[in-house]
Formats: structure tokens, C-alpha cells, sequence
């Protein structure tokens, strides 16, 4: 089954808030059923609501980073899901973030294999590695560039530095996500900062950069059983432990930050149970009165489109 496609971002006139989802490999079905009720059933959702990008990897990319995702993907899958995306109107953003890329890497067939399916001009890549970001952005000038909350920039003058370059979108580091003075510096290029609202992870852990790494090096040398002693790995994640952590950012919180001028807003998902990504989708863009209705929907859909 496949859904109808209307390429419309829903909203109108109003101004846009772009939302970027989590997991457009691993959640392929709910995030276009997601998109597909978005700009047919508007009037569900907030606003001006509307999806920025599709972000993450297919599995067994050595260039992906933040989360070591295993596995492959053929050519034919690549094919289908960035044309489905990109039908609907929404960029696929791949997460080339891997700390630990060398010149070595740069001409691994499966990564530019994707680079090279995806470029058609409306793409996106999120960047950390320095030789990384050259490569492609000589091989691959057509693709927006979007630096990454993976390289932990938390200063205002390296923030400043970094919004002098030519990216597309700076992602916020989230333990600056109630900083006001960060904020407020930033209030005059808010357009092209993005900030994750409802990471899991702990504020102002020490080990964050260390963890990145660990990731990308599960990732370079395909280290399924590796486990990272992280505190967050001790329960089982969910959207209510998510509401808990300081960098959290309400829903209720939002309207101050878009009356900043930022626009740009970011939803944790890869590696996390579906429940806890379904779930955050219906809290952060569907009107509450609406929440059953799309949930429903959505549940429907799922079972529909997986014959499950």
C-alpha cells in the first residue's frame, strides 16, 4: 500500500514551523503516514506545522554517527524510500557525523553509493568530521550542510564562528536550550539555528564527546556487542523520562521561542522504541483535541501499510 501524496506543506500563508523526524530508515512507515496526515488533515495540527527533513542512515553506513546503526539496505530500498520523502515535498538529511572518519573512509562504495542516489539537489547532510565535510562538499555540491550538535560547540564565539560558515542550519547544543543569554545572541540568525526539544540524554554529561566516539567506532568496525557505560542505558527509554530532563522543551514553552524567530525544531528518535517516537509526535504537533483521532489514524495505517 502506498499513501497519496500531496507535496503541499500544510499551513498556507501562515508562517512555518519546521519540524525534523527522527529515523527515516527505521520508521519509514510511520513518518510518511505521519507527513501524509499532515498536509491532508491540517487542521489537526498546530499551526503552520510542517515537516523541515527526514534525518538519519540507512544501516551499515561507516560515515553515520550519534547512534551506530547496523545492517543494509539495498539500492532498490534507497531508491524507494528518498523518492517517497522527496515526493512528499521533505528532504532526507543523513547523519554523516561520525567523529572518527579519516581520509581512508572517504571512498567507501555503500556511502557514496547513497550520496549518489540522493542527489537530486534536495537533500541534506548533517556534518562533524572536518575531511569528511570537504570531500563531500566538493563531490556533492548540491546538498544543504547542516552542522551538528555532535561536535558540542558550546560557546557563543564558536557559535558565532560557526554561523559565519556556509551551512544551512546550525544545531543547537540542547544544554544551551534554556540559556537565555545564548538565546537572546542568537535571536538575530534564529532562522538558521535548529533546536531538539526533547532529548534523553542527561545535561552537561562529561562523557557526551566520549560516547560520539564510541558510536562511531561501533559504527566504523561493525562492534554490535560493545556497550558504553551510560546511565541512560539502565531503563528502558521513554517519552515521560524525556519530560523530566532540564533541556526538555514544552510544548506550552514553544510560542516563545518562535516568537524569537526560531523555527527550526528537532525530535529525538534514532535507536529509541517507536512508542516513545509516536508519542512524541502527537504531543508536540497534533492539537490536543485532535491526539485520538491521529492516533488512531496512525495505528490504523501502521497495521495497513505493514500487514500487521
Amino acid at each position: 500500500m502506498e499513501l497519496s501524496i500531496n507535496p503541499q506543506a500544510a499551513g498556507g500563508a501562515e508562517k512555518k514551523i519546521y519540524w525534523h523526524l527522527p529515523g527515516f530508515y527505521v520508521y519509514f512507515y510511520l513518518n510518511q503516514i505521519l507527513i501524509h496526515l499532515m498536509q491532508t488533515c491540517p487542521e489537526a495540527f498546530y499551526d503552520g506545522y510542517c515537516a523541515g527533513s527526514v534525518y538519519g542512515t540507512f544501516p551499515g553506513a561507516i560515515w553515520n554517527g550519534g547512534r551506530a546503526v547496523f545492517g543494509l539496505a539495498s539500492h532498490g530500498d534507497m531508491q524507494k524510500i528518498i523518492s517517497t520523502y522527496n515526493r512528499f515535498g521533505v528532504p532526507v538529511r543523513f547523519t554523516w557525523t561520525n567523529p572518527l572518519i579519516e581520509e581512508k573512509h572517504l571512498s567507501d562504495t555503500y556511502c557514496n553509493l547513497i550520496m549518489d542516489t540522493a542527489d537530486n539537489g534536495m537533500n541534506q547532510v548533517l556534518v562533524n568530521s572536518p575531511v569528511l565535510e570537504e570531500y563531500l562538499r566538493k563531490r556533492y555540491p548540491d546538498f544543504e550542510y547542516i552542522s551538528s550538535t555532535t561536535k558540542r560547540i558550546t560557546d557563543l564565539e564558536s557559535l558565532g564562528a560557526e554561523l559565519g560558515r556556509d551551512y544551512r542550519l546550525v544545531v543547537l547544543d540542547y544544554d544551551l536550550n534554556h540559556d537565555e543569554k545564548t538565546l537572546k545572541a542568537l535571536e538575530k540568525d534564529a532562522d538558521r539555528i535548529e533546536i531538539l526539544t526533547d532529548e534523553i540524554c542527561f545535561p552537561n554529561c562529561p562523557r557526551r564527546a566520549e560516547h560520539y566516539r564510541d558510536e562511531g567506532f561501533m559504527q566504523l568496525n561493525f562492534e554490535r556487542g560493545k556497550v558504553f557505560d551510560c546511565p541512560n542505558r539502565k531503563t528502558r527509554p521513554s517519552f515521560d523520562e524525556c519530560r523530566k530532563r532540564p533541556a526538555f522543551i514544552s510544548k506550552e514553552e514553544l510560542p516563545a521561542y518562535i516568537d524569537r524567530g526560531f523555527v527550526n525544531f528537532k525530535l529525538v528518535g534514532r535507536g529509541l522504541p517507536i512508542e516513545l517516537v509516536t508519542e512524541s509526535y502527537l504531543y508536540y504537533l497534533v492539537k490536543e483535541e485532535k491526539r485520538q483521532v491521529i492516533a488512531d489514524r496512525i495505528r490504523k495505517d501502521l497495521a495497513k501499510l505493514t500487514g500487521r
